[in-house]
């Protein structure tokens, strides 16, 4: 069956496809990431040893600075398979310099940044675990935590109004005004524009007390087309609405527990769930579910997968490919980055190689 899904996907890279419109907000942030070839366990003993000494440093530590916050990876993924992107982001002045930088070149469209005092930066400390890589990231949020609908002016609402799709990502760092934010923008559309709304909350857990005020106000709403989740956020937004969770953390396994997750998120909300996680990704209607396995490549960093699977989803969406075929297209654009010794997001070209590769594994 997943070979059907290749086949597909690797038809549709080939073909001729029009232009795709996207809007992203709000979130640059200036990422450092720090990758240790350790668990949690032995990355807290040794600094625990270096305090213990009062300071010093470890050496050998593979770090990388690039691109990061969710609105920007996912353009920087779109706008690398061809999508023509809108980032309506906050930054500082020298984050307008490193935009023009990493989405220049790839012809996203800069007209709308928003210069504001105070530039998010992420430090991400990725570790092993059994199942894999896991970041846990350091986060200043800058102007980001301020950013809402009095931030926007009426070319940016325009520009929403246009596009094939408005996508608004990370709730948590826009701490004050996330809900009204994504409310007045999905609204705007639903009212005046013609494409789709994908909704992409990452992690709302540090903004814990505004979340019955989301789920209430935007995620219970008609004005959310897609709502993308990993399964923390499955579950987190699933438990607002059932108490079956409460019931079912005791009984299942968390990946099956974030399956159930979605499917009560899906039977309570007008939103496609669809969930991305290391091991599969799936989509859930009220009528279907899909499921697919996602590829077992080298993880060289976890910081970001989710982006660039939300732009493989996006692209898949917007051309129609089967469910299937949709999610198979998110999943190897997240396993191509994730592979990439320089974490950067595939060309059609790229993926296409990338696709028969995995075909003939």
């Amino acid at each position: 069956m997943r070979d059907d899904f290749l086949k597909e996907v690797i038809s549709f890279l080939k073909s001729n496809i029009g232009e795709l419109s996207v809007v992203v907000m709000p979130d640059f942030f200036l990422d450092r990431l720090i990758n240790l070839d350790c668990d949690v366990q032995t990355f807290s003993k040794n600094i625990e040893q270096v305090a213990k000494r009062k300071g010093g440093s470890i050496d050998r530590i593979n770090q990388t600075e690039l691109r990061g916050g969710n609105a920007v990876n996912t353009a920087s993924a779109l706008a690398t398979l061809n999508a023509k992107v809108t980032p309506i982001v906050c930054a500082d002045k020298r984050g307008m310099q490193l935009l023009r930088y990493y989405l220049k070149p790839l012809k996203a469209s800069l007209s709308h940044i928003k210069i504001l005092d105070g530039l998010p930066m992420t430090t991400a400390i990725e570790l092993k675990t059994e199942k894999g890589k896991i970041n846990v990231m350091l986060r200043d949020l800058g102007a980001l935590a301020d950013f809402g609908p009095q931030n926007l002016d009426k070319n940016d609402l325009e520009i929403a109004e246009k596009a094939d799709y408005v996508c608004v990502f990370n709730w948590a760092g826009t701490r004050r005004f996330g809900t009204q934010l994504v409310k007045r923008v999905f609204q705007h559309v639903k009212t005046k524009g013609r494409g789709k709304t994908y909704y992409d909350t990452a992690d709302p857990i540090p903004n814990i007390a505004k979340i019955p005020e989301l789920v209430k106000n935007v995620l219970q709403s008609k004005c959310v087309d897609i709502l993308s989740v990993n399964e923390n956020e499955a579950v987190c937004y699933a438990s607002q609405l059932s108490t079956e969770i409460a019931r079912l953390e005791k009984k299942l396994k968390f990946d099956e527990l974030a399956m159930e997750s979605a499917r009560i998120l899906a039977s309570r909300l007008s939103a496609r769930i669809d969930l991305h996680t290391t091991g599969f990704s799936a989509t859930f209607t009220k009528r279907s579910e899909t499921i697919v396995s996602a590829f077992k490549v080298q993880e060289l960093r976890a910081t970001g997968a989710g982006d660039a699977w939300n732009a493989g989803n996006i692209i898949g969406d917007a051309y129609g490919l089967s469910d299937g075929s949709r999610l198979t297209l998110a999943n190897a654009v997240a396993a191509y980055y994730i592979s990439s010794l320089n974490g950067t997001h595939p060309t059609k070209a790229q993926l296409i190689k990338f696709c028969g590769k995995i075909r003939k594994d």
